[in-house]
């Protein structure tokens, strides 16, 4: 006798409908519960990122109302840099070769050769900034660069020399006598460049900045690849530019000082993408802000307007930057004609010009 086959129990439409319910129910919970640890996984992420900052910040961020400069303060001392265009150097030749004793003058003015040969440029950090990626081997010839920025005592003996317009924080065209050693500040790129071109020499380009800050083996800066607060000036952790011969353990591994923090250094180069990059080009645009109505005037609002401009790289981070943007791949840009009280440089050389 053949099997009977048994049937399946009916089910009820009622049922039915119940049970889509629960798996309706489920599939809610489901897609609700994966978007939860979702967004608990991105506050995590958010989370790391702050306390690594603040690990790696040199003050108590309590203490960050303090430490900020008030919002537009740098276009009032823009203002009062125009001013001092008629003003006449305070210092003669010999008072500018007196501020230093000889042996300071000669450390200053020590240059550092840099082999030929290629090195490790910019990066493939994920939460690195797009114009610093993607990371690529750069070939440079020999030369020379300055073991530290230039100085107020350096620029003084310029400024005597040329006539050139004092930098703003020189009060009636002296600096303070507690700065000699500090880095020149409020000095646009055009001043530098001259700077340079006075002292028979040029700006570094941005290659053979990095280069010079990092060495070859491709590190983030120049002691290493973890950040020490002792190494560097950043972060407002004092508020200002300290003399360049302060952090003797943050050298590069060619021995250049003060190439992370202190004042961000112009270079020779304009601010374009590297070969391969996948950053936007509108960051490469020059923009600048313009209110373009009468209510955005009344209102102070600009919105951000391209121009017939050119942005240079700068370099090093600066006494006002978060330590990650004093990476040694890290780039900053300004318009060159700007100047502002973290901006400095560095000279650079070519070997055959030093031979010559």
């Amino acid at each position: 006798m053949a099997a009977k086959l048994t049937e399946r129990p009916r089910v009820s439409d009622a049922e039915r409908i119940k049970r889509k319910t629960y798996l309706a129910a489920t599939l809610v919970t489901c897609i609700v519960s994966a978007i939860v640890f979702a967004f608990y996984h991105i506050v995590q992420l958010g989370g790391s990122r702050i306390e690594q900052m603040r690990a790696s910040a040199t003050y108590d961020v309590s203490e960050m109302a303090s430490r900020i400069r008030a919002s537009g303060e740098d276009i009032i001392r823009h203002q009062h840099n125009e001013a001092l265009k008629s003003v006449e150097t305070t210092y003669s030749i010999e008072q500018a070769e007196q501020l230093l004793a000889p042996d300071m003058w000669s450390e200053l003015g020590a240059w550092i050769e840099i082999p030929a040969g290629e090195f490790i440029m910019g990066t493939n950090r994920n939460l690195a900034n797009d114009q610093d990626k993607p990371e690529h081997r750069f070939l440079t010839g020999a030369y020379l660069i300055r073991k530290y920025p230039v100085t107020n005592a350096e620029y003084a003996r310029f400024v005597a020399d040329t006539k050139h317009r004092p930098p703003l924080h020189w009060d009636a065209g002296r600096m303070r006598p507690g700065d000699l050693l500090a880095p020149v500040t409020m000095v646009s790129w055009y001043d530098a460049a001259g700077y340079c071109d006075w002292l028979g020499a040029r700006l570094p380009r941005e290659a053979e900045w990095e280069k010079a800050a990092r060495g070859e083996d491709g590190r983030r800066w120049p002691w290493g690849n973890i950040m020490d607060s002792d190494n560097l000036n950043t972060y407002y952790s004092i508020g200002s530019v300290t003399d360049v011969t302060r952090y003797q353990t943050g050298i590069s591994p060619y021995g250049v000082f003060d190439m992370a923090g202190n004042v961000s250094e112009w270079t020779a180069d304009e601010f374009v993408a590297y070969q391969g990059s996948d950053a936007p080009a509108e960051l490469f645009e020059p923009k600048i802000g313009r209110a373009t109505t009468t209510l955005d005037r009344s209102l102070k609002v600009v919105d951000l307007v391209e121009v017939e401009a050119t942005y240079v790289v700068m370099r090093g981070g600066s006494f006002k930057s978060d330590p990650f943007a004093t990476a040694a791949y890290h780039r900053n840009y300004s318009f060159p004609h700007y100047a502002s009280n973290f901006y400095g440089f560095r000279c650079g050389k070519d070997i055959a010009s030093e031979k010559g």
